[in-house]
């Protein structure tokens, strides 16, 4: 009886190695298929001794492919597990292999954009952006690594798990997993990119709603910091102390717009205005006549009034 072929921890690393460039040769015939084949090469070469055996496990795996790129992970995961039992005498055929990645691939293709793009992604993204714009050269550095890390991380992981759950891990598609985590993952998405609305949209409105004299009783007294020639301790802390006390430091009170936006909801109109652009673009208006149309309605409004820079 011939010897048990098994994949080492070194055969699935190199897998893992190569599956990072899973998109180096996208094409629009049969999309991720090169890459796909480039990542199983180190595993067919241990797991088939013969030129033809390879040759055929090569074409095998040259099909259509196309899921997440980082999805993909768990899927070769599986595939190593068959390939790995057809080498040692399992009936496996080329429609069983195939038809495990087909089956695979959908569920995974819609998980990784609301993970990655729409929630790890920004909240990284923000994060180094935040120190780069206060001038802290590690800014980048840390987007750089941290989602490298996490990426690579999760493509090993994700593949260890599918190489060891081997066909039973499609029993978890089936069953609604990819689904509820695909919600989850919106949601948090979702919710992230609410709070990160009113951080990186601006809008002003200093248009002005009132304008009220205050009387004299409620304005700060200057009058100790003018009289005489020097300017006391004392007096200073008193100026201080009554603008503390919510003492008007001029003879009006103007109430704009965007101070009773405040006292409503802070963030509300950045928020309205994401919306709006999102309810257009699934209107199918077209993302350069928002764009356009957003640049004539701020230039309009701050030439009545109505909007600040």
């Amino acid at each position: 009886m011939a010897e048990e072929i098994k994949l080492t921890k070194k055969d699935r690393i190199s897998v893992w190695w190569r599956s990072q460039f899973l998109q180096a040769s996208w094409n629009y015939e049969r999309m991720q298929n090169v890459g796909w084949a480039y990542s199983m090469i180190p595993a067919l070469k241990k797991l088939y001794k013969t030129k033809e055996d390879r040759a055929d496990a090569l074409k095998r795996h040259l099909e259509f492919f196309n899921t997440h790129p980082y999805l993909a992970a768990p899927i070769l995961g599986v595939e190593l597990t068959l390939e790995e039992k057809r080498a040692n005498g399992a009936q496996i055929d080329d429609a069983a292999i195939q038809g495990v990645k087909i089956g695979m691939m959908g569920p995974l293709a819609g998980v990784g954009d609301p993970i990655f793009w729409g929630t790890i992604r920004p909240v990284i993204g923000a994060f180094a952006a935040s120190m780069a714009m206060s001038q802290n050269w590690m800014g980048p550095i840390i987007f750089f690594l941290a989602w490298n890390l996490i990426r690579m991380a999760f493509l090993w992981y994700t593949q260890e798990l599918g190489y060891r759950q081997g066909e039973n891990i499609t029993k978890d598609l089936s069953g609604g997993l990819m689904q509820k985590i695909t919600t989850g993952a919106s949601i948090l998405g979702m919710f992230i990119m609410g709070v990160l609305v009113p951080r990186w949209t601006t809008m002003k409105f200093p248009m002005k709603i009132s304008e009220v004299k205050v009387a004299k009783d409620g304005q700060v007294d200057f009058s100790a910091l003018t009289h005489g020639h020097e300017v006391t301790a004392d007096a200073i802390r008193k100026v201080i102390g009554q603008i503390q006390g919510g003492a008007s430091v001029t003879p009006t009170k103007v109430t704009t717009l965007q101070d009773t936006l405040n006292q409503l909801i802070p963030g509300l109109m950045p928020l309205l205005l994401t919306f709006l652009c999102i309810w257009l673009l699934r209107k199918k208006v077209s993302p350069i006549v928002i764009i356009f149309g957003l640049f004539a309605v701020g230039i309009l409004g701050y030439w009545a009034g109505i909007f600040g820079v």
